[in-house]
């Protein structure tokens, strides 16, 4: 059975058995990460209210103290040994390694030579960690994505990093990877498509096929690793600025051109995500709170769930 968590300003929405159920209500809600060792415990990042944590399926919530920054902009838990990363705005990254209870800022992220060139267009004097990836090989690397900033990755845990990775896209909006393929890592971003074949050391673009090329959602099948989904529209403000969005979401098979397999839609897919027990199995969460299903590797959608007031981020997990 598969239960979703759809995070958005109003609320924190959780569907499972044909139900919904909203909770976290009014906390600005915009990121979040399940434990993949345990479906009842997420993590949700708020746009100016910090982190939050609930341990039974999104029923209740407790506040999560020790990060500096209120404005958590991306969450993931490693694979591997379960280490939290939260990245805030501005561009800071911590860690904790007991579930919540304390935290660490990886200071020396800060330090690369290109941080003091980071830059969000909309709001240029500052920046936020857009995306994290951890390995599902080395517990030890960690790939970052910086909006605006480019890809970054660690192979210490973050104690020190590597500048912008060579052929990544400088404005990332989502990074993925998969257990069947540690070595490979995807990205989103703002000017196409990039992906790397040695573990986010370095990247090349591939995009061939895209008609829109200003790319959000991104999520790869539970069981193929070449079967890769992303969403795009033609630039930020039909994206992100009043509707139609014109979006359309996007498949590549086996490494192969990429084509659409759903176009002209009216909002805006913020994200994508793969089932995890049922390859061809996709999910994408809509701006306006909707959510689609599809099947058979997006050649057909319905509708599972409709508009809650927006959302931001999407996940899918066996339960």
């Amino acid at each position: 059975m598969i239960r979703l968590y759809a995070a958005g300003p109003k609320s924190v929405t959780t569907i499972e058995n044909g139900k919904s159920r909203r909770s976290l209500e009014h906390e600005g809600a915009r990121c979040l990460a399940v434990d993949p060792r345990d479906p009842d415990t997420v993590y949700v990042g708020t746009t100016d209210n910090g982190l939050f944590k609930s341990e039974d399926g999104g029923q209740s919530w407790g506040q999560l103290s020790g990060i500096v920054h209120p404005r958590i902009t991306a969450v993931a838990v490693s694979p591997m040994d379960g280490a939290i990363y939260a990245g805030t705005e501005p561009s800071s990254l911590f860690v904790s390694r007991d579930g919540g209870k304390s935290w660490l800022e990886l200071e020396t992220m800060k330090q690369l030579p290109s941080a003091p060139t980071w830059s969000f267009p909309p709001r240029p004097w500052t920046s936020h960690v857009r995306s994290i990836s951890p390995s599902h090989r080395d517990a030890a690397l960690i790939v970052t994505g910086i909006e605006l900033g480019g890809v970054l990755r660690s192979q210490d845990g973050g104690g020190t990093w590597q500048d912008q990775r060579p052929g990544a896209q400088p404005d990332c909006h989502s990074l993925a990877t998969h257990p069947a393929s540690p070595e490979a890592f995807f990205e989103a971003g703002g000017g196409g498509f990039a992906e790397s074949a040695d573990s986010g050391d370095t990247w090349t673009s591939a995009g061939t096929g895209f008609t829109l090329h200003y790319l959000w959602g991104l999520a790869v099948d539970a069981e193929d690793p070449n079967l890769v989904y992303a969403s795009a529209a033609r630039g930020p403000v039909q994206a992100h600025g009043s509707r139609p969005s014109e979006a359309a979401i996007y498949r590549r098979k086996d490494g192969e051109r990429w084509e659409p397999v759903l176009e002209n839609l009216d909002e805006f897919p913020y994200a994508l995500a793969a089932d995890p027990e049922t390859s061809g199995s996709i999910y994408a969460g809509l701006g306006d709170g909707t959510i689609l299903q599809s099947r058979n590797s997006g050649e057909n959608w319905r509708e599972i769930a409709g508009p809650s007031g927006g959302l931001d981020a999407l996940a899918a997990v066996a339960v």
